[in-house]
């Protein structure tokens, strides 16, 4: 099976492309940023893609980002989505790409387990779904939230309005367009039903409702 690795960290990708190889996979090219990782798809057209999610060079979700993009091309091509955390609005997003078949999010604790990695790799590569466990009773708790309707990158926006910043403090750091961020805040706003000609301030409501969001999903 002709694979794609992506992982900006340069011992666990030596790591990961060894132990595929082992069990039969044929790497075809591991790199270590999102952008290399669209060429080696175009390049080598794999049938399966594994990446991290957080790539270089903002380490949000441009390894999601690129994996939804090649599927907008390539609705068949299979992929597996790895992450340090729970980040349920990537796990809405990945399954909303390509009809939601042939993709799969792990944890990466779930690398260890060799072979239950393999397995999902291989099911993932049959057509099959595999989300995480702890992603799955994540979603299901955030999906009785207010948050719930928003994408990974409104909600990576609306995180850092809750810390105060201005859409050009947002924009800055997220290596984007003021207009950009303008669009995702009005997106925001709209979502949680806070109308423009509403009497009180959109900004603190949706900081009030992030926070509350938060508070909710860390609670046992």
């Amino acid at each position: 099976m002709r694979t794609v690795l992506a992982e900006d960290g340069a011992l666990l990708r030596e790591g990961l492309s060894a132990l595929l190889e082992r069990f039969g996979f044929e790497v075809v090219a591991a790199v270590g940023d999102a952008e290399a990782l669209v060429a080696a798809v175009t390049e080598h057209d794999p049938d399966l893609v594994v990446t991290d999610i957080r790539m270089p060079p903002g380490f949000s979700d441009e390894g999601l980002r690129a994996t939804v993009r090649l599927r907008q091309d390539r609705p068949d091509l299979r992929v597996v989505l790895l992450s340090q955390f729970v980040e349920t609005s990537y796990a809405s997003d990945l399954l909303d790409s390509g009809g939601g078949t042939g993709v799969g999010y792990l944890l990466k604790d779930r690398v260890g387990d060799v072979r239950e990695f393999i397995s999902v790799l291989h099911r993932v590569a049959a057509g099959d779904t595999v989300v995480d466990p702890q992603v799955v009773r994540t979603l299901l708790k955030r999906s009785r939230t207010p948050l719930a309707t928003l994408t990974g990158r409104e909600l990576e926006v609306l995180g850092l309005v809750a810390e105060g910043c201005t859409n050009a403090a947002i924009a800055g750091k997220l290596v984007v367009s003021e207009a950009a961020v303008n669009k995702h805040v009005g997106n925001i706003f709209t979502k949680l039903g806070f109308t423009p000609d509403d009497d009180r301030n959109r900004r603190v409501l949706a900081t009030l409702t992030y926070l509350r969001d938060r508070a909710a999903l860390n609670r046992p």
